[in-house]
């Protein structure tokens, strides 16, 4: 029988806060694909449809006890590395990369739901590890093994953003359990040399330009330094209240690649200029801030973990985009949650959010 409590306690907050910016973000794409000659459906109501089934599914997560996933936590680990395995074994190339398995009438890239993954697996793994005084590096063995596996597969995608975010998600959710400080100088001291032979025999190509020329985008103006001068030039002349909409120069006249996905912000930025953005920081804030006030009144250990691992993954991705379309971080696939266009990580961002609001919703009940 439904517990008539749990609609009671529904965080419509919340739903109301992803929502609103969605819909931001659907009027930018709006905006920002007016430009193309677009052939089918308009991206902006392909969006619109994606947030609908990301909807969907964001309700269907909120309605199973999230307990739940801390049962199927590790099939599921398994069941996505398999399919990063299979990615690399008979995957879908495209544009030099090989992310996405086809399936017929669709394609999945398993990269993405990863990052869900990985967070319930860590909370499965540190909701039932007894810790003391901080994870020492022993303790760090497991942890890190469980994140390497999918991070190496997925940058012999090679998919260095989403290899990035995941390890960032994980690290935050390893702050969050506590980590000693001599484990964490270890840490960093075996980094270096990882970075190094990874610069030396792992990134491309491309991706070392992307590294020159987030230093200095002067010295391929118009190749890999094209989009964040692009960028930086939509963000700057956007000035205190922006061009209006619809008259951003940069997006209207296709100056700015990736427009309505990777770089969707820099079309708000120039339309509504500093005042938008403070709008739209301020409701990323309060969407992070919430996700961690819900971890902090779960009653249970997984349930916290669970909701800090899910804000991490909406922080990073948000810090990373806007990071790089102002030019603080090197270019990257990394689009800016529930904003930006893609079905994928639209569906992603809605399952994290199903998450907190299961959580949010049952913390009366343990």
């Amino acid at each position: 029988m439904f517990d008539r409590r749990l609609f009671t306690n529904f965080d419509w907050t919340l739903l109301g806060l992803v929502l609103l910016i969605a819909g931001f973000g659907v009027v930018n794409i709006y905006s920002a694909s007016s430009s193309y000659r677009e052939i089918g459906t308009p991206y902006f109501l392909k969006q619109i449809y994606w947030i609908v089934a990301g909807l969907v599914l964001c309700l269907t997560v909120c309605s199973l006890d999230y307990h739940i996933l801390e049962d199927f936590a590790y099939w599921l680990y398994g069941g996505v590395l398999f399919l990063l395995v299979l990615v690399l074994v008979a995957g879908k190339t495209s544009m030099g990369a090989t992310r996405w398995i086809h399936l017929g009438f669709f394609s999945i890239q398993p990269s993405e739901p990863m990052k869900i993954v990985i967070i319930m697996t860590f909370a499965r793994f540190f909701s039932r590890y007894p810790i003391f005084n901080g994870l020492t590096l022993k303790d760090l063995a497991y942890p890190l093994l469980l994140l390497g596996a999918p991070a190496l597969l997925i940058m012999k995608q090679p998919d260095l953003g989403t290899a990035t975010l995941v390890t960032l998600i994980a690290g935050t959710m390893l702050l969050f359990v506590g980590v000693r400080w001599s484990a964490l100088a270890s840490l960093c001291a075996a980094a270096i040399p990882v970075i190094y032979c990874g610069w030396r025999f792992a990134l491309h190509d491309y991706q070392k330009d992307r590294i020159y020329n987030f230093l200095n985008p002067d010295l391929d103006p118009q190749g890999s330094g094209y989009h964040i001068i692009q960028s930086k030039i939509a963000v700057g002349s956007g000035a205190t209240f922006g061009k209006g909409f619809m008259h951003g120069t940069q997006s209207q006249l296709r100056f700015l690649p990736e427009q309505h996905t990777d770089f969707a912000f820099s079309v708000f930025a120039e339309e509504w200029g500093f005042v938008g953005c403070f709008v739209m920081l301020t409701l990323y804030l309060f969407l992070i801030l919430w996700g961690l006030g819900i971890a902090k009144r779960c009653n249970d250990r997984f349930g916290s973990l669970l909701a800090i691992g899910v804000s991490a993954m909406l922080f990073w991705h948000i810090v990373i985009n806007m990071g790089m379309v102002i030019g603080l971080f090197p270019v990257v696939g990394v689009p800016l949650p529930f904003f930006s266009y893609g079905g994928t990580s639209m569906v992603t961002s809605m399952v994290g959010v199903g998450i907190l609001l299961n959580i949010s919703m049952r913390r009366f009940m343990f």
